[in-house]
């Protein structure tokens, strides 16, 4: 039988009303496991955290990785599952995806509804994942995302709907594959670049922060970030990628300071192209700012926090496998 690990780090999926009346994670590994039906694959599980995940920082993140790397190293293990909050799952999904060396699946998997919900879909949602992580079909798929019968590649997976039972859309074709009685059948697979290695303990503290293109806006917040102590910023330019005079200015002072300036797009779906000037997406890029492609903000961002975290100066060259 193959044997799955599953690692609880909290989110919905784990959350019972408190005595307030307001939802916390509070249940483990062993209390979801229990709600799922009996047979199948060898399980066993342990609690990494118990946090919602908009609590989650880079240190959080860094644990996470490292648990599941510790699972994948074991020759005992076939595939790791990681319960986790929904709301910044996109992030985690990735961050694991960029460091995963193994061939051996990793699946996220949460819930919209609190475990103690009276129709809860985490217990649904755990053993759906745990199937995905178990087949032989999911191997050199690196990590992926298992929620409502559909499993999505990790990059470029955003969460797309607050409440929807289905709330997550790749902005990269759809799903990779579906789960259909109980078992994962797959259409595709991701492209996917070489692993960097895992976020060292400076992850921790590596701040880069994303500033928003918007009528009106001007540079006053991106110098805020570096004033605060970013070591990267993301311009989130409207369209295609466009900013305007006053960021135009202020990339070409924080290039020049050594800060590390991306150009992504506020825009949900399409890459940047820069081909406007007059503060546009070409003036921002010639400027020194970085194009981001079709990758997500939020994904984005941690890409040039490991890397940075790393010692590297991120460049088109070492972006280009990733965006």
């Amino acid at each position: 039988m193959p044997q799955v690990s599953v690692l609880a780090t909290g989110g919905t999926i784990a959350s019972s009303e408190n005595d307030r009346g307001a939802s916390v994670a509070s249940r483990g590994a062993g209390e979801l496991l229990g709600g799922i039906a009996a047979g199948g694959p060898n399980v066993s599980s342990r609690d990494v955290m118990r946090l919602g995940s908009y609590l989650l920082g880079h240190r959080e993140l860094r644990l996470i990785c490292e648990a599941v790397a510790a699972e994948l190293a074991d020759g005992g293990v076939d595939g790791v599952v990681v319960t986790h909050g929904t709301d910044t799952m996109e992030e985690t999904a990735y961050l694991l995806d960029l460091v995963q060396h193994s061939s051996k699946p990793a699946v996220l998997t949460g819930a919209q509804r609190p475990a103690d919900h009276p129709c809860p879909d985490g217990p649904g949602n755990l053993q759906e994942a745990i199937a995905v992580a178990a087949s032989p079909s999911a191997r050199d798929k690196g990590t992926m995302i298992s929620f409502a019968g559909n499993i999505y590649a990790a990059r470029g997976t955003r969460k797309a709907h607050t409440v929807a039972p289905s709330p997550f859309k790749t902005m990269d074709g759809g799903p990779i594959g579906q789960i259909a009685n109980g078992q994962p059948h797959f259409m595709s697979a991701p492209i996917r670049p070489r692993a960097l290695a895992l976020p060292p303990p400076a992850f921790d503290s590596i701040r880069v922060d994303i500033v928003t293109v918007h009528p009106g806006s001007d540079a006053t917040l991106a110098r805020a970030a570096v004033e605060a102590g970013a070591r990267g910023v993301i311009i989130a330019g409207s369209g295609v990628g466009n900013g305007n005079s006053s960021i135009l200015a202020w990339v070409e002072e924080a290039v020049q300071a050594g800060i590390t300036v991306g150009l992504g797009t506020r825009v949900p779906e399409g890459p940047v192209v820069p081909f406007y000037g007059n503060g546009g997406g070409a003036d921002v890029v010639r400027a020194g700012a970085l194009q981001l492609g079709s990758l997500p903000l939020f994904q984005a961002r941690l890409l040039l926090a490991l890397m940075l975290s790393h010692g590297q100066k991120p460049n088109p060259e070492l972006l280009a496998a990733h965006i």
